[in-house]
């Protein structure tokens, strides 16, 4: 379902854009932390820094400076409970409304698709596998080979494997951490209304424009393809 004729390029950010995950998310920060006897952070911060690599997150979360072994403590005590957690059978990360219809849409227009995240490969090809959206994706860019957002190596490498152009590459995501790095690569940023940041804080960081549902994406890339 991938594009041969990359014209465009559409690159979702994962959670809080394509899958509502935050109450996996906090779940598991907070064993992490429990678990190394450090101040748990609240729910609503570790919903905030949703999108962030693990080890950047939990910096950002942590109340007091962390040693290396503190920070690789919990960045492993995390990975480890999303693990097992996603084992469980009540394990459940659902797709967004009108996630599967605007990548059938997209697909059947030959537009070029990729995800860049915060969430490791290992989550992405879990995601991917749950909800059969196998042959979408011309690449998956996570923080297992690249620098965590907004850092624009992850766009870069998407725009480099589906042969686009900043300007011809739209960034989807909910976040400020993903407007940033739209804007740092020179791509449009769209930002999605119904995940883990406010409207203001997605325009203020650099969203071109915003979206209430995944329908609203199609007129705004036929619009820049005329």
């Amino acid at each position: 379902m991938t594009n041969s004729t990359p014209d465009i390029l559409v690159v979702f950010d994962c959670d809080g854009t394509l899958v509502d995950s935050a109450h996996n998310v906090i779940a598991c920060m907070r064993t992490a932390f429990e678990e190394t006897g450090l101040p748990v952070p609240t729910d609503l911060d570790i919903r905030r820094s949703i999108g962030l690599n693990p080890d950047v997150a939990v910096r950002h979360l942590a109340r007091e400076p962390l040693s290396d072994s503190h920070l690789e403590q919990i960045v492993t005590g995390y990975k480890t409970a999303f693990f097992h957690r996603r084992l469980r059978v009540d394990h459940h990360e659902p797709l967004f409304e009108g996630v599967r219809e605007i990548l059938e849409n997209l697909a059947s227009r030959k537009i070029a698709m990729a995800v860049a995240t915060g969430k490791s490969m290992r989550g992405v090809n879990a995601v991917i596998t749950q909800h059969g959206l196998d042959g979408y994706f011309g690449s998956l860019q996570t923080p297992d080979h690249n620098p965590g957002k907004p850092h624009p190596q992850m766009l870069e490498k998407a725009m480099a494997v589906a042969c686009t152009k900043p300007e011809q590459t739209y960034m989807i995501g909910d976040t400020s951490f993903d407007m940033m790095l739209a804007k740092n690569a020179g791509c449009r940023g769209v930002g999605v209304t119904w995940g883990y940041h406010d409207e203001a804080e997605l325009l203020e960081s650099g969203a071109e424009t915003l979206i209430n549902r995944f329908e609203e994406l199609l007129e705004i890339i036929e619009t820049h393809r005329e």
